[in-house]
């Protein structure tokens, strides 16, 4: 036993010899970050003992108005005016500032405390719907004014704080809001799939006015069967509503179908509702890409922005000009403002021969780093080429913006993956900088292995640019190597990954996706089959070369499907293969009008912003002039003797 303990002694004095002493400060700043995740836990489970406990650790440290902000947050409402002021007042650089002052004038405007009330809105920064409305009742006691204010939040397709209820029976009570106006919103709400919203908003018609809410709800799960019964004249408003919910209900899944039984229905419906329901025939047969749409839409009236958008697309689609520009014409001056509808309106201009004019909205649109303003720059004869660098900024700069408390904060939690309030911290930091300034937080960000908010931040500038930390390329020797195997341009590659994860390798979905190019757990599993990667297990996937030899192989796999087309091919890698090849056409069309037609509004945007970051990419990487038209080229058309079949792609 003595012989044993000795050798033990032994191994230990050896053992403290030969080991290298871990610093005193690293052992420190480590423990700080468990005692700090373990308040912000401590904080989620409301265990004020433990926050408590573990405050005074964070005393002086950078993000001690964390543990500050967790213990005042905890039993809110009984907190004192002078200790949230006192919070506040302490910790303005930071966007917990406005937290806590949101959720005191929140409590201030449930209780009716006005005076105070009145006294903190105006310093604060963020918007919020439940304080708007409060803001409004508060308003409401000195000034009618305020319900005209309020009118227009009624108009909306989703369900509002309960703060916002005084402000519609007030509207009500002084006949500023109508029947039809209550009509108005049950059917936006239905529109939206929201038969809850529409049921509870019915509440506010006549008594025995509202539609059944049990027949609301059937058909919003089997609209086909509703219609297939319905024999009677619908004579009451509730019964017509009710019965052109169900037309285009179906019309989500069906639209011939849908049109079928409208057509039968119609003549017994106004002149006002028959105009309506073929704007949402129209809307929903667009989505689908249904030749019939433009029929359908030439029988309507009044119509949506959002409907007014797909039947330009639609005419795009037919390459119908005039009715392009017609519905472009139509809609609202903010809608008609966005990049797309110039765009298509000055093309449409060109082909009715009115170039001036064309071009006078082309000028303008190729100053855009966009997608379109691409395209308008090629329109307009010039190539796409990243702007000569106007501003670098220098070390004494750099060195300032990372010293701010902000920064710091930001840079701290995002070290600990504490992503949401780290992204939070830095665009509160960043407030308000100039372009300069931006650029080095740019800097900072890319310094810090923090690429998305590097890119993020670098994209804000207005009038000195950096298109190196715009386009950033952190992965590029791997990154080449691995689109060199599989013959895949590395632009695009850089293009499609600057969306997928802006160069996280930690990324993670909210659908489960993961890694620089955001592979699901079955392509993963499929490729590594594939490429033959033993042992292959999730964890692997945020390793930037075995990610990098998954998503180019993958990718790789997918153009070769779809016609060798990369924005077939990006969509494909946002949607599906089979969606992708669904959206094609039964002719030949220009590829940026497939982009513009894609239903789905996240792979829409997703498809230009890749292959606009395409351009960009080709452009820092080879120093040339590119053509964003010769990059996308066109979609074939869809023909049933060119499919490939996927083989076992998951």
């Amino acid at each position: 036993m003595v012989h044993g303990r000795l050798a033990a002694l032994i191994m230990v004095a050896i053992a403290t010899v030969v080991l290298p002493a871990v610093p005193a400060a690293a052992q420190n700043a480590a423990a700080l970050d468990e005692a700090f995740l373990a308040a912000k836990d401590a904080a989620r489970t409301g265990d004020s003992k433990k926050l408590d406990q573990l405050a005074p650790r964070f005393q002086g440290h950078v993000l001690e108005p964390y543990v500050q902000y967790w213990r005042l947050k905890i039993r809110f409402e009984a907190r004192e005016a002078e200790e949230i002021r006192r919070y506040i007042a302490s910790n303005r650089d930071t966007p917990l500032s406005d937290n806590v002052r949101r959720d005191w004038l929140k409590t201030l405007g449930k209780n009716a405390q006005w005076e105070t009330f009145n006294t903190e809105l105006p310093a604060l920064v963020g918007e919020d719907m439940e304080v708007t409305c409060y803001a409004l009742q508060a308003r409401l006691r000195v000034d009618n004014q305020a319900l005209r204010e309020a009118r227009p939040l009624w108009f909306v397709a989703r369900d509002l704080p309960d703060s916002c209820n005084p402000l519609f029976d007030a509207l009500l009570e002084s006949r500023q809001l109508s029947e039809e106006d209550v009509w108005t919103r049950v059917r936006l709400a239905l529109e939206a799939g929201q038969v809850g919203l529409a049921n509870r908003v019915a509440g506010w018609l006549p008594k025995g006015q509202a539609p059944d809410a049990r027949v609301l709800t059937g058909i919003s799960g089997n609209p086909a069967a509703y219609l297939n019964d319905l024999r009677s004249d619908p004579k009451s408003r509730a019964s017509r509503e009710t019965a052109m919910f169900a037309v285009y209900r179906l019309a989500r899944s069906s639209p011939q179908q849908a049109a079928t039984h409208w057509t039968r229905l119609a003549p017994q419906f106004s002149e006002e509702e028959r105009a309506y329901v073929w704007g949402m025939l129209g809307y929903f047969g667009a989505m689908r890409h249904e030749p019939a749409a433009l029929d359908w839409y030439a029988r309507a009236s009044g119509m949506s922005d959002l409907q007014l958008a797909w039947k330009a697309r639609a005419a795009l689609r037919a390459k119908r000009w005039p009715e392009v520009q017609a519905a472009i014409d139509a809609m609202t001056p903010k809608e008609a403002e966005d990049s797309a509808w110039r765009y298509w309106k000055a093309r449409a201009l060109k082909v009715a021969g009115r170039e001036t004019e064309a071009v006078a909205l082309l000028k303008p649109l190729s100053a855009e780093f966009s997608f379109y303003g691409q395209l308008a720059t090629e329109d307009l004869g010039s190539g796409v080429q990243a702007p000569v660098q106007s501003y670098k900024p220098t070390e004494q700069e750099v060195a300032a913006i990372a010293a701010r408390p902000g920064i710091r904060r930001a840079l701290t939690l995002f070290r600990l993956d504490v992503r949401l309030e780290a992204v939070r911290e830095w665009l509160w930091a960043i407030r308000g900088m100039s372009d300069r300034e931006l650029l080095a937080a740019a800097e900072v960000a890319r310094r810090n292995a923090v690429y998305d908010r590097a890119i993020n931040t670098a994209d804000r500038t207005l009038f000195e640019h950096d298109f190196g930390l715009r386009y950033l390329a952190p992965y590029r020797d791997q990154l080449k190597a691995a689109a060199r195997q599989v013959d895949l341009d590395e632009a695009w590659v850089n293009g499609l990954i600057r969306q997928e994860s802006r160069f996280i390798a930690q990324a993670k979905s909210r659908v489960g996706a993961g890694g620089l190019m955001q592979l699901m757990p079955a392509t993963a599993k499929w490729v590594a089959g594939k490429i033959g990667l033993k042992d292959w297990h999730w964890s692997q996937v945020n390793d930037v070369n075995t990610n990098l030899s998954l998503g180019t192989y993958y990718l790789r796999h997918v153009l070769d499907t779809l016609d060798g087309s990369p924005v077939l091919a990006s969509a494909a890698y946002n949607a599906g293969p089979g969606r992708a090849r669904a959206w094609r056409d039964e002719q030949s069309m220009e590829a940026a009008v497939y982009a513009e037609s894609i239903p789905f509004n996240e792979t829409r945007d997703y498809v230009k912003k890749v292959m606009a970051n395409s351009s960009y990419y080709a452009s820092n990487f080879s120093q040339q002039i590119q053509s964003l038209k010769a990059r996308i080229g066109v979609i074939e058309p869809r023909r049933r003797d060119r499919e490939k079949p996927l083989g076992d792609t998951p």
